[in-house]
């Protein structure tokens, strides 16, 4: 929050010469001393991803590409609650406000720690002490004196914490809680609901998205609500997924709003306080990988939105994917930024997604500031599947990741490498971005959670530059009949569930999402345990597993059967079998499989992960730099590859962008201008999250969160890494 009293510390060394008073009083008179959503002070990091914007940007300029070399750590904290089996993961961007850090740990907890120290002041458990397990990037902070408080997630509860005690806030919701399975207007206790990502406030809304389920079975709908931050209670809707009479109704099928889930703002949200507009991009709708039971266009998923921040009206939206059938969700809210063009400077939006689209669109009206083209794609084989029969694409110059998966893109590491990639690829459809799940393996290209993810882009306002990472890194995939043959054993007919079901989480050598065991790890943990067991937690659902209720007790028993190694005797009659879904959904998905070469590397040529400067008044790349390495590679004297990422980077006015996210392990700094790779830091576990930069006392302060696990599968950690220059 920035206050005039700021003025004198705002003009500290670490401070850019660029902000002089002048610019400093403007600042007051735009946003004023009251308002949460201001540009951070100096020496804060007071909300995800820095401020409203999303700039993931920070004035601090101490630590600079002259002396990063020389950082070491000032203070590692552990958090003391990571699993290995399952792994799990941080993916937290820590809050700062004034010398006083807040953060979430492993087990979903809440810390507060002093930013000098890393001493820890208190803590929130709301699992007392009992074992929990998933996803939280971070907490909210709504400034208001002796009133303030934290707002985060953990499982289906939306806390109120007081940020001086650590405890709950006991009039907000019930007892310090809201329940975000109520409000979303019909029941939905048979699946899952959580939101891992903060909301953002304005005033005294609270807005949220949610984190859902996107497989073949029911899920919830993925409506945008706001909270009343007093109180708890709902004071708007936006419905992701039309319902009769709104705007878009007609680009679904009749009963979708009824039937179909998803298409949720799971990634956050970015704000233009000043315009009272609300963004964020929006995710596929169920199923995520079947659409004939969606037939259309299917607004407003996989949407840029543009809302009315005090009514949740919507004012414009931009269809990035129509009728996903890919899962490429926006996984991230766009930045706020400026543009340059004859002259002038524009405010607009800019969207990285998983495609390595970066689409730039004028923030009041939505219009593209650089041409959009609608580009045919190839058309699904699969019976009753209607897909669209166009794309949208940015300009070539604007495209930042690998789209294009063939037997000329083949790594070509060593010629045995090669000619077994070719092999493989001989007996599946391959080509370019867009290609469709099919009854044939399929290669995808950036794979589904490739290209960029949650962790968005940072923006240089100075610069007028954007800096995204990415994934390039293929997968494959393909469609099978969720009704098995007419005989089949009950081991068959898990294996078949599991894989439309839960491969996509799960995998079948890694896990392919945070806190879930792969399918080896599930069966050491359930095979001793009766199937009753295994068939309550398919009913419950289990930390970040969602629940599988509305399944028959066939499916239940044959799930159950397969992750137990059990059933391959058993032989069952389709005929007197009864399922859930199978008449809706009659093609699922295989899961998102791997797709790595004999030695267990990428089998495209590298990069297989970057980071990304985008000039936006170009509208083109500046520079593109490997992001990771993979060390066994690096050993055999090989340059850096790049790896699978996950997590965002920052950039300061010190002209540098931090990262970790990558397989390596380590922390990375590159030159804001050049991109060279200046200093990187060997940490003891992935760094699969965002970092923060603050300044106490005249010192910066760089912190990143070691969690590993996640989807890129490496071991867990528990510790917070806090960086500082040497006194």
């Amino acid at each position: 929050m920035f206050c005039p009293t700021s003025l004198g510390s705002a003009l500290s060394p670490i401070y850019p010469t660029k902000l002089n008073i002048l610019s400093l009083l403007s600042l007051f008179l735009l946003y004023g001393c009251s308002s949460d959503l201001a540009p951070p002070a100096a020496e804060n990091w007071p909300m995800y991803s820095a401020d409203a914007n999303g700039s993931k940007y920070s004035p601090l300029q101490q630590i600079n590409a002259d002396n990063v070399t020389q950082l070491e750590p000032a203070w590692i904290l552990e958090t003391g609650d990571h699993r290995t089996a399952p792994r799990s993961t941080i993916q937290c961007n820590p809050v700062i406000i004034d010398s006083i850090i807040y953060l979430t740990t492993p087990g979903l907890k809440v810390l507060a720690v002093h930013g000098a120290t890393g001493e820890e002041l208190w803590r929130f458990d709301p699992y007392e002490g009992r074992s929990a397990s998933g996803v939280n990037r971070g907490v909210t902070y709504w400034p208001d004196g002796e009133s303030s408080r934290l707002f985060y997630v953990a499982g289906s509860s939306l806390y109120a914490l007081n940020p001086r005690s650590g405890e709950k806030i006991e009039s907000f919701g019930k007892a310090g809680a809201v329940d975000l399975y109520e409000g979303l207007g019909k029941p939905v206790d048979f699946t899952w609901v959580t939101a891992a990502t903060p909301g953002i406030v304005f005033e005294d809304l609270l807005i949220m998205g949610t984190t859902l389920g996107e497989g073949p079975s029911p899920a919830a709908p993925g409506h945008i609500r706001a909270y009343d931050v007093k109180t708890g209670e709902i004071r708007w809707v936006f419905h992701t997924i039309p319902q009769p009479g709104e705007l878009g109704y007609e680009t679904w099928s009749p009963n979708s709003w009824q039937e179909l889930g998803g298409a949720n703002a799971w990634g956050g949200f970015t704000l233009d306080p000043e315009r009272e507009i609300l963004f964020c991009g929006t995710g596929s709708s169920t199923y995520d990988h079947w659409g004939g039971n969606r037939v259309g266009q299917n607004l407003f998923a996989n949407c840029i939105l543009a809302l009315n921040v005090r009514t949740g009206e919507r004012i414009w939206h931009y269809q990035v994917v129509h009728h996903d059938i890919w899962d490429y969700d926006i996984p991230c809210p766009p930045n706020l930024v400026q543009v340059e063009q004859d002259g002038q400077l524009i405010d607009a939006i800019a969207q990285p997604t998983k495609m390595g689209h970066l689409f730039v669109l004028d923030r009041e009206t939505g219009d593209p500031i650089f041409p959009v083209e609608e580009v045919p794609v190839p058309q699904s084989t699969i019976p009753g599947e209607e897909t669209w029969p166009t794309q949208p694409f940015p300009p070539p110059s604007l495209r930042y990741a690998q789209q294009r998966f063939t037997s000329e893109e083949v790594s070509e590491r060593t010629p045995e490498v090669a000619q077994a990639i070719r092999k493989r690829l001989s007996e599946m459809t391959t080509g370019d971005i867009f290609l469709p799940p099919g009854l044939q393996d399929a290669v995808t290209l950036p794979q589904f959670n490739g290209g960029t993810d949650w962790g968005g882009a940072a923006y240089d306002p100075e610069s007028r530059t954007l800096f995204v990472n990415c994934s390039n890194e293929a997968e494959w995939i393909s469609m099978i009949e969720s009704k098995p043959s007419p005989t089949i054993a009950q081991f068959d007919l898990g294996k078949q569930l599991y894989r439309g079901l839960c491969g996509t989480c799960h995998g079948n050598t890694l896990a392919r999402n945070p806190g879930a065991p792969s399918l080896s790890d599930l069966r050491q943990v359930v095979a001793p345990k009766p199937v009753g067991h295994v068939i309550e937690v398919l009913e419950n659902g289990k930390g970040q597993m969602p629940k599988f209720a509305m399944l028959s007790l066939d499916e239940k028993e044959a799930l159950a059967a397969f992750v137990r190694d059990h059933g391959k005797d058993k032989l069952l009659d389709r005929s007197k079998l009864d399922f859930s879904f199978a008449e809706t959904i009659p093609y699922v998905a295989t899961g998102h499989n791997e797709f790595k070469d004999p030695e267990g590397f990428p089998v495209n040529k590298p990069p297989w992960g970057t980071v990304t400067a985008i000039d936006l008044d170009q509208g083109e790349i500046k520079w593109q730099s490997t992001l990771g390495t993979y060390p066994a590679l690096e050993a055999q004297g090989l340059p850096p590859t790049g790896t699978f990422n996950m997590g965002g980077p920052i950039v300061t006015a010190g002209g540098i962008v931090f990262i970790g996210a990558a397989m390596d392990e380590r922390f990375h700094a590159f030159d804001a201008e050049t991109g060279a790779l200046l200093w990187e830091y060997q940490l003891d576990a992935g760094a699969y999250a965002t970092p923060s930069t603050y300044a106490l006392n005249g010192k910066q302060y760089v912190l990143i969160a070691a969690g590993g696990g996640g989807k890129p599968g490496t071991k867990a950690g528990g510790k917070y890494f806090c960086f500082a220059l040497p006194e």
